[in-house]
């Protein structure tokens, strides 16, 4: 039995993650860090309207005896500036996980990134080398369970929609260019549940990577 903790659930994956966790028998505890109260209403959930995610020491009592850590708050570099999207990407996702680590040392730590993601911090795209830098602090941090999350095309099940405008209308009129390419390429594409159970499996399986690409994530979903 497991309690965890979401970050991005009012997206699309966060969104996927958060289903699953609420209908899954061996999550007993779900608290969403949120900037504003979604008004889902169930017997495991509590959100926590928080507003200065630079810091979570103020919202520590919240943080305190948790298994587990889904990082799913993601931003588009489109028409950001660097700073800006490192400020998000990076301090953010660093600042929580370093308050998480003082307070829960043996839970598992589990961050969504993307596929192009640069570790070697070195290559010519800036968000794959912030999304990389991001990456390797939580891997190094101490955590007894970290696994960064890659996931490529996704399709979305159960209602879920993204809230960047952009994707949902590619998701409006091209998902069966995705359904197509899963057919072709089974392993290439996810869907929205097998993210969520991946992460909830994540806890009590583990996995033999720390890195985990499609292929991975449908593996750690059976």
């Amino acid at each position: 039995m497991s309690k965890v903790i979401i970050i991005g659930a009012s997206g699309m994956v966060g969104k996927a993650v958060l289903l699953e966790c609420l209908g899954h028998k061996d999550i007993t505890h779900v608290l969403a860090i949120v900037r504003s109260e979604s008004g889902i209403k169930h017997p495991k959930f509590k959100e926590v309207v928080h507003q200065d995610f630079s810091e979570f020491s103020s919202i520590s009592n919240e943080l305190l005896g948790f298994d587990a850590c889904f990082f799913c708050m993601g931003v588009s570099a489109v028409g950001m500036s660097k700073a800006e999207y490192e400020k998000i990407t990076y301090n953010y996702t660093i600042a929580l996980a370093k308050e998480l680590y003082n307070l829960n040392p043996e839970m598992t730590f589990n961050y969504v990134s993307g596929k192009g993601t640069d570790s070697s911090e070195n290559g010519r795209v800036h968000w794959a080398r912030i999304k990389g830098k991001t990456e390797n602090t939580i891997l190094n941090m101490g955590f007894k369970q970290a696994f960064m999350f890659r996931p490529g095309a996704i399709i979305p099940l159960k209602g879920i929609k993204s809230k960047t405008r952009f994707y949902q209308f590619m998701y409006d009129y091209f998902t069966w260019a995705i359904i197509i390419s899963k057919i072709f390429s089974p392993n290439s594409v996810i869907n929205t549940t097998q993210m969520g159970i991946s992460m909830i499996n994540s806890i009590s399986l583990g996995y033999d990577k720390k890195i985990l690409n499609p292929p991975d994530i449908i593996r750690l979903s059976k």
